[in-house]
């Protein structure tokens, strides 16, 4: 659903940002194919692609049989043809069957043919928590892809950032890992479509200005962060946000530049903490603001444990407390 707002924006939501970037790559360039588990006549599961095939075709907007590695073996045999795939992962924790193909394959054949190769394939998953479903349907499994040289791993926050930082993947002659924040989905806020609009997709955003302390978090767990920092306000608190947007490559200069300012960062994501990517991001700013720090780089995360059934997920999750409680330990060192 979209509705009008100020000239030269709509306002939409998250899915219908997606839908709509899909729309515009497909229409923009004839080599670009949507293929994925039921995203033809039924739209997807979320209705992401909805209309799409019935709009370009069922040789452009292809369903595929219940078979990942499949779909992504297929995908890398479309781009070595000159093609430019995007692939719907249905859900997050259905793309561990073909991690073998996007791990050995699709991350290496640039590599591997020394740089004569480039494959360009954009595979969309949807990850996260917090809509109340089954096993394997709430897993977050950005840093998994996020070591493996050769991809790009990216996830948007809001709609704007989805219509964008989509288009800039399907452009992208690299693997994209595009991690779609599902219960965000239905989030609303502007987007425009211009040219002229167009943001810089790789580099992270300060999403709010402050001066205590940086939040730091991708996808879902930025609007937390802003809650969070609207919470501490009324406290006294002035929280700087900063909205990461890549995971691989991480823009390190902005997040910097962000700590340099406040003295103290909280990292937040819903993946575990364990091994995540905030462990990178407190080595990395530590090692770069050793002498700016006043208070060690502090971490919120899911727990080191399989994701739980659902009645369990709010316990499970990163919510706004113990966001704050992380503020607040660091503001105390």
């Amino acid at each position: 659903m979209t509705t009008a707002t100020t000239a030269g924006a709509e306002r939409m939501t998250l899915l219908s940002a997606l839908n709509v970037s899909l729309r515009t790559a497909l229409a923009e360039d004839p080599r670009t194919l949507l293929m994925g588990e039921d995203i033809g006549r039924l739209g997807g599961v979320f209705r992401v692609t909805d209309g799409l095939q019935k709009d370009f075709g069922d040789e452009r907007v292809m369903d595929t049989p219940l078979a990942e590695s499949g779909i992504v073996g297929t995908a890398i045999g479309l781009a070595l043809s000159g093609f430019r795939p995007v692939v719907e992962i249905q859900f997050d924790g259905f793309v561990f069957p073909a991690y073998d193909q996007i791990v050995t394959q699709l991350a290496k054949m640039h590599a591997r043919s020394r740089g004569r190769v480039r494959l360009p394939v954009v595979i969309r998953i949807p990850y996260g928590g917090a809509i109340g479903a089954v096993e394997h349907h709430s897993e977050s499994p950005e840093t998994l892809f996020a070591h493996v040289a050769g991809l790009r791993v990216m996830s948007p926050s809001n709609p704007s950032d989805a219509y964008w930082m989509l288009q800039e993947a399907v452009r992208s002659d690299d693997p994209v890992i595009f991690l779609e924040p599902k219960r965000r989905y239905y989030d609303t806020g502007e987007v425009d479509v211009r040219a002229t609009a167009r943001p810089h997709p790789q580099g992270a955003r300060v999403v709010r200005a402050g001066s205590d302390l940086t939040l730091a978090a991708y996808g879902p767990m930025v609007a937390t962060c802003l809650d969070a920092a609207a919470a501490a306000s009324e406290e006294g608190h002035d929280l700087e946000v900063v909205d990461l947007r890549s995971i691989s490559p991480i823009d390190f200069d902005t997040l910097v530049r962000s700590v340099g300012r406040t003295g103290r960062l909280v990292i937040a994501h819903e993946a575990p903490v364990f091994f995540g990517a905030g462990a990178e991001i407190a080595a990395r700013v530590t090692e770069r603001c050793f002498y700016q720090l006043e208070a060690p780089v502090l971490r919120v995360g899911g727990f080191h444990s399989p994701y739980p059934p659902s009645r369990l997920e709010d316990a499970y999750l990163p919510g706004l407390d113990r966001v704050l409680d992380a503020v607040d330990r660091a503001l105390a060192a």
